[in-house]
């Protein structure tokens, strides 16, 4: 598929997402449908999705250790070895998964070819993928639990120092949070790298532009609401402990943009169980690092393996004996 397509066709899925929403609200009056029906729709989606997804990777059989190995395994007693990189023991694997889910240690090592002066093949650092893809994820995690004041009558305390904090420099009327601008600066970055890199662009497909694309809109639409086409936080909040309470309803001030965002967001839950976004997920059940190098400690024998009628070579001299002495082929036996 050519790449510019793949672009073309995420691009005008989500633009038609936001109109589908504003017509949907202002031409026929749909407020109930994108403001109650549709979110506990997308709720049900991505719970019930999520699980399924865990539990379908949670039964695949593991035949065989296979943990990445990015330094010296546990061996000879003098031979120092790298316990985190390769680890050989359930605290080694832990500490591994945590750098891995916490700092993206596996990205911050990695690094990028490319073609220099013609035919020469050079790598060189990627550090600036790593920064935007940590400073992307916390700045979604953040904002995610900033969110979390809408569902309670009494805000948490953590809730509310993270908000304090993340609104320091009182940029604006209302303050206008920074990790509102790292969100989509982050985004717009890893969508970039995806158009500009040739070699990118030519391994993308329209899920993957269509993922930036949507999330990207969905940063957009909240600083949008929030810095320009203002919305009542206490209208907002009536809604979101409606939909908490089960007892939702739909406050008449509410503007357009307000469903936009929820609506990016409904459709944002449900795609998540069927996307590569999933990884948040999988990390944790890849037997590439949940699982400690003990290959040359431990034998490990298959717990799906069956019986199977097997040739021994003893059978098979006792077969074909006679024709092996003829051809000169030495045999065990005489």
């Amino acid at each position: 598929m050519n790449a510019w397509f793949s672009l073309f066709t995420a691009l005008v899925a989500v633009i038609a997402l936001v109109l589908l929403a504003v017509l949907g609200v202002d031409t026929a009056g749909l407020r109930t449908l994108f403001g109650v029906i549709i979110p506990y729709a997308a709720g049900a989606i991505f719970v019930i999705g999520v699980v399924l997804r865990v539990l379908g990777w949670a039964r695949v059989p593991v035949p065989f250790r296979i943990p990445t190995t990015c330094g010296q395994g546990k061996s000879l007693p003098w031979i120092k070895n790298d316990e985190f990189d390769c680890p050989s023991s359930t605290f080694g694997v832990i500490v591994r998964m945590a750098l891995e889910v916490l700092l993206f240690r596996s990205l911050f090592r990695n690094t990028r070819a490319d073609l220099r002066g013609g035919a020469k093949l050079g790598y060189a650092s990627a550090k600036w993928l790593w920064l935007f893809g940590i400073l992307f994820h916390y700045s979604f995690l953040t904002i995610v639990i900033r969110h979390l004041r809408f569902f309670f009558e009494q805000v948490p305390t953590l809730v509310a120092l993270l908000t304090t904090v993340d609104g320091f420099f009182e940029m604006m009327v209302p303050t206008l949070f920074l990790t509102d601008l790292a969100f989509v600066a982050a985004a717009t970055y890893l969508f970039l790298r995806r158009v500009v890199l040739p070699e990118m662009r030519y391994i993308s497909l329209p899920a993957d532009y269509f993922a930036l694309l949507l999330i990207l809109a969905v940063g957009v639409s909240g600083v949008l609401m929030r810095a320009v086409w203002k919305v009542d936080l206490l209208q907002v909040k009536e809604l979101t402990m409606g939909w908490f309470t089960f007892h939702p309803t739909v406050p008449e001030g509410l503007s357009a943009i307000f469903f936009v965002h929820v609506f990016l967001v409904s459709v944002l839950l449900a795609y998540i169980p069927f996307s590569k976004i999933m990884h948040m997920g999988g990390v944790f059940l890849s037997p590439t690092r949940n699982l400690a190098n003990v290959n040359r400690m431990e034998r490990w024998v298959n717990p799906w393996n069956y019986p199977v009628k097997v040739h021994t070579y003893e059978e098979y001299e006792d077969d074909f004996r006679l024709k092996m002495k003829e051809v000169g082929i030495p045999v065990e036996k005489e």
